[in-house]
């Protein structure tokens, strides 16, 4: 994977990531990533109104992301941020009624470019989100992957249970049908 490396959405690495965005129509219907950042109420649900919040919400600093890019290209991604910046989660009202902790961080989308796939580059993304974690001061962070027990998916917005058992997290409770809680410290 040396020809990968991992950095920060910022503004100026926007241009990059609207690129690859752009690229899959996207993403997801259009979602610009943003599903996550508002509730259903708050979005106007448009694929130019989501490129326009999420460009935003990176201006203002309350979209985070590491990127992986392959030379200038971003080819893949991993969201996070504090549950005040994404508090638009699946199973949602679940979670809420069982939850234990508040974290200090949430990851909740990754996302690989269709020509960089079968590469690894999910567990690249995800180890360099909790890297600018670390980098931010670190803390408790949480992931709701998909739990298939190993079966095929066809969409995994969040990766794998096993993608964050490789990244450290432990499995703490399930999350809808198909999803789990887990959670790991960052220094």
């Amino acid at each position: 994977m040396t020809d990968y490396e991992v950095g920060a959405l910022t503004p100026q690495t926007w241009d990059a990531y609207a690129a690859m965005i752009e690229r899959h129509r996207g993403v997801f219907g259009g979602c610009w990533c943003t599903w996550f950042h508002t509730l259903s109420a708050d979005k106007e649900r448009t694929y130019e109104g989501n490129r326009a919040l999420k460009q935003r919400l990176v201006e203002e600093g309350r979209a985070h992301a590491a990127l992986v890019l392959h030379g200038d290209d971003v080819v893949a991604w991993a969201q996070f941020g504090s549950p005040a910046e994404l508090p638009n989660i699946h199973h949602r009202k679940q979670y809420d009624a069982e939850a234990d902790v508040v974290p200090d961080w949430r990851v909740t989308c990754i996302f690989v470019d269709k020509a960089h796939r079968r590469k690894h580059l999910s567990a690249l993304a995800l180890g360099g989100a909790l890297d600018l974690v670390a980098a931010a001061g670190g803390g408790v962070v949480e992931g709701y992957p998909h739990d298939k027990g190993g079966k095929r998916e066809a969409v995994l917005y969040n990766g794998t249970r096993s993608l964050y058992e490789a990244a450290g997290f432990d499995y703490v409770r399930p999350k809808g049908q198909f999803n789990c809680v887990m959670r790991r410290s960052v220094p």
